[in-house]
């Protein structure tokens, strides 16, 4: 299944901004829509209440028929699911919960049958403590894997030798009697830090990713890949000063300066894009997050030997939907040769479900559709690659999952202060009259919202004014268009709830507006009244700017 070749040199047209360039030139993933699935709530094939490999296969038309140009699979590898997927036990495996690699390898053909590419994540800051890798770690301090995680000998007091925090809660480092050493965690203390900086995990972690590249994966999502590397002299974190937000845990007391971020990162990084260009066609995302996320994103992506593009975090955690949030994001990445390319999502798994984030919870149902309407058409009208998470084009709601159900072992450890992941992680419900949404015919692992029948696909799709079926002829929009999937984008001021902007692609323009908020608006002194709209929603355009509602018309000279 190898598909190696030599790399082709970049195309002359690479130093011209995006928008200038021959659409011919531009690669598949530029400005793509890629639909995330989260394997363990997507679709149960054998009855155990947990989503599978097979699941997902069945369910690949759905997918298809959205529009979409690939999907992302979060971690199915072989783990003990101390963090669902995260903590990896075998690179090269598939944990027997999601099946085979028989079923993998059906999967990827079956995707590609349907003209879908498939990305899969890849976790290379932290494995389980259950891998072999840790295992002899732990158990020799001079055997082959002794110095492929961090470890470091207390200090005089039996201290650990750094101030540094989990991301999860408590202190980065866990005592192991067997090494008599801590080992460092920037997670669970199931989740050992590898030591990034080391040569031979640096080639393991290329081996694995041939292994997947081998078995026809179109790309990878990486990771909390700013987390690969530390600081080799484990220098004491800063405090973080007081900025008004809430602190949950330790970690929200530092400025993460050594513990994450290592200028050496980008190093790897050129690693992996080596070889992901000796494959057809191959793609890479980044998962970055912190502080200094945006720095990091433009470090990685930068030219053309590094990433192709970041995920960013500034729609996933924010509290509002504004056009200054908007602009803000998106005006970070402007439309200039040498600049990296952007995503962005508005939902994932570790973030809650927009609609239930960024509207009053007293919102009828009436209202969250017309927000999840205005909402899709937006983030499809954004200039950089857009990422779908599952139930996104169902408008699905967060789930409040009660204490004694609760998975997510972050959410358990600071309860009530951390908003638990798994609201956003329920099963996609895909029969309304079924059992269980149709996910499964057991007890799922986590429970539907009470909402979401009336949400599921069958019921979706016989209804011609559904979000699903407004999403597939939004897709196919920003498909025939070139302003919508390549475009530049330029922001016009209008007021504090109406968002103005423009795409441009060659001699295509468009303008995108969007009224944010609940009450009418009026609409922006200037814009022609007259222009019929190539895509509608809410009631918006020809004048009319009602509440949450959103037009894309095409500009005139």
């Amino acid at each position: 299944m190898s598909q190696n070749r030599q790399p082709v040199p970049a195309s002359p047209s690479a130093s011209l901004p995006v928008s200038q360039r021959d659409p011919a030139d531009l690669p598949w993933w530029m400005g793509a829509v890629i639909y995330q699935i989260y394997p363990r709530s997507f679709a149960d094939s054998n009855g155990d209440g947990i989503g599978d490999l097979p699941g997902i296969t069945a369910h690949l038309d759905h997918v298809a028929s959205l529009g979409v140009d690939a999907v992302w699979l979060s971690p199915f590898f072989t783990s003990p699911m101390r963090d669902f997927g995260y903590d990896v036990a075998d690179y090269c495996d598939v944990d027997p919960i999601f099946g085979t690699l028989a079923d993998f390898d059906a999967l990827i053909a079956r995707a590609h049958e349907l003209g879908l590419r498939v990305i899969i994540d890849q976790v290379y800051a932290h494995t389980s403590d259950q891998h072999p890798w840790f295992i002899e770690s732990r158990n020799h301090h001079h055997g082959d894997h002794a110095g492929w995680y961090v470890w470091a000998d207390p200090k005089p007091d039996g201290s650990p030798p750094s101030n540094w925090q989990s991301v999860f809660g408590g202190p980065a480092w866990t005592w192991d009697g067997r090494r008599r050493q801590y080992y460092f965690h920037n997670f669970l203390k199931e989740q050992p830090q590898l030591n990034g900086h080391h040569p031979a995990v640096q080639q393991a972690l290329l081996d694995a990713a041939r292994f997947w590249l081998d078995r026809g994966v179109d790309g990878f999502r990486l990771d909390a890949l700013n987390f690969l590397m530390h600081d080799p002299r484990l220098r004491h974190n800063p405090p973080q000063p007081a900025n008004g937000g809430p602190r949950t845990r330790p970690f929200d007391f530092q400025r993460r300066v050594y513990n994450q971020g290592h200028r050496h990162i980008p190093r790897f990084i050129e690693r992996i894009r080596a070889l992901m260009d000796a494959y057809d066609g191959r793609f890479t995302v980044a998962e970055i997050g912190g502080e200094d996320a945006l720095r990091e994103m433009k470090l990685y992506t930068r030219g053309e030997t590094r990433l192709n593009t970041s995920y960013g975090f500034d729609f996933l955690y924010a509290e509002a939907l504004t056009p200054d949030v908007v602009e803000a994001a998106i005006t970070q990445w402007p439309d200039r040769a040498g600049m990296g390319w952007p995503s962005w999502a508005f939902e994932n798994h570790d973030a809650p479900r927009a609609i239930t984030r960024w509207l009053p919870r007293e919102a009828d149902a009436a209202t969250r559709a017309r927000f999840a309407a205005m909402k899709m058409l937006l983030l499809l009208c954004l200039r950089g690659n857009i990422f779908l998470y599952q139930g996104e084009e169902l408008g699905l709601t967060q789930v409040d999952i009660a204490f004694e159900d609760l998975q997510d072992p972050e959410a358990i450890a600071n309860w009530p202060l951390t908003l638990s992941r798994d609201g956003a992680r329920t099963p996609m419900p895909w029969r309304a009259d079924a059992a269980h949404g149709g996910f499964s015919t057991a007890k799922p692992w986590l429970p539907l919202g009470p909402d979401h029948a009336a949400l599921a696909v069958d019921a979706q799709e016989g209804d011609a004014a559904s979000l699903l079926h407004l999403t597939r002829m939004l897709l196919a929009l920003r498909k025939a268009h070139p302003a919508l999937r390549w475009g530049s984008i330029r922001f016009r001021r209008a007021s504090e709830t109406v968002l103005l902007f423009e795409r441009r692609f060659g001699d295509e323009r468009l303008t995108c507006l969007f009224n944010l908020g609940p009450q009418d608006a009026p609409w922006p002194r200037g814009l022609s009244r007259d222009a019929a709209p190539l895509a509608s929603v809410g009631g918006a355009g020809q004048g009319a700017l009602p509440g949450y509602a959103g037009c894309v018309m095409a500009s005139g000279d």
